[in-house]
């Protein structure tokens, strides 16, 4: 198993903006003041395509789909949600919070990952789910330990736990449950996306421990991770509305792998931080203002990584 992948899908916008849907529980999404939807959209495009371009530039192999004007799906930036790509060619399918974010599950986004040469033998479906009001939010809701064969979920309105312990045995994962939470207006109310507050590379892991009130489960954690030999990086809660959480680690050209963040989440980490991570990895940053105001999400939502094996 690997845990890093030089091939990355990510769907280009037509219609982003602020979904109200959604704004429910991410509380990391604002509205832009006098700016019409389509300026946020252009703007949006504007930092997708450079992103992309960076992203190609040392040698990532992004596989870039439009989206459609066929339904109003102002979160379809932010494809790792709903699908997932595993190297034994299966494919998952999550279920939704947000009912106009499950009109983003298109077959023809799974025909351009095939057709860019990528085996697909079978498709597991949670969506159901929706049905009963229970959601799993792929991998947003769950980050992956590849190697170690670990699974890591903050529980949320978006990530079920019964759901999330039959994913596990499904794609054969150990989980390692906890709740994370932020501070609102003077209340501690549970993180949306476990991938917000951490991220998991070759050799190190990206996390918020202060996000984890309960010292049991925090303790857990921090095990779990120092058993796998995974050096921690502990980022702060100011870090964490910064999106220095929402991190992925990829492969370039020449096997080079590299952390990709927004820019405003490599602006807010320490000198000290940064040093720590360089130890492991090259650094690759973007701006995603606009993606992260409207949006709540940021590098990590934007990109869902394809294991599949190749044709």
């Amino acid at each position: 198993m690997q845990q890093t992948t030089n091939t990355i899908l990510m769907i280009r916008p037509i219609n982003f903006r602020m979904n109200e849907q959604t704004a429910v529980n991410n509380y990391y999404q604002k509205v832009i003041e006098n700016l019409l939807p389509q300026t946020v959209n252009a703007k949006a495009q504007k930092e997708f395509d450079c992103f992309v371009e960076k992203l190609r530039s040392v040698g990532v192999n992004v596989i870039v789909v439009e989206d459609t004007n066929e339904f109003d799906t102002p979160d379809s930036i932010f494809p790792n949600n709903w699908v997932s790509f595993h190297e034994n060619g299966d494919v998952g399918l999550y279920p939704m919070f947000a009912e106009n974010r499950r009109l983003e599950r298109r077959e023809d986004v799974l025909e351009a990952v095939e057709n860019a040469g990528f085996v697909i033998n079978n498709i597991v479906d949670y969506t159901d789910a929706e049905t009963e009001e229970v959601f799993l939010e792929g991998t947003g809701s769950v980050v992956l330990d590849r190697v170690n064969q670990k699974a890591y979920c903050a529980l949320s309105a978006r990530a079920d736990e019964d759901l999330f312990i039959e994913f596990c045995e499904d794609f054969e994962y150990l989980p390692v449950v906890f709740t994370a939470y932020q501070t609102v207006n003077g209340q501690r109310k549970p993180i949306y996306h476990t991938n917000v507050m951490m991220c998991i590379g070759d050799t190190f892991a990206v996390v918020c421990l202060s996000c984890i009130d309960d010292k049991s489960e925090r303790k857990n954690l921090v095990n779990h991770l120092k058993e796998d030999g995974k050096a921690i990086i502990d980022i702060t809660e100011a870090q964490v509305t910064n999106f220095a959480g929402n991190m992925l680690q990829v492969k370039g050209a020449d096997a080079e792998s590299y952390l990709v963040m927004s820019d405003s989440a490599y602006k807010s980490l320490t000198k000290s931080q940064v040093e720590q991570l360089e130890k492991h990895t090259k650094i690759l940053s973007s701006s995603l203002d606009t993606i992260e105001a409207c949006g709540g999400g940021s590098a990590r939502c934007m990109m869902a990584e394809v294991f599949l094996p190749r044709v």
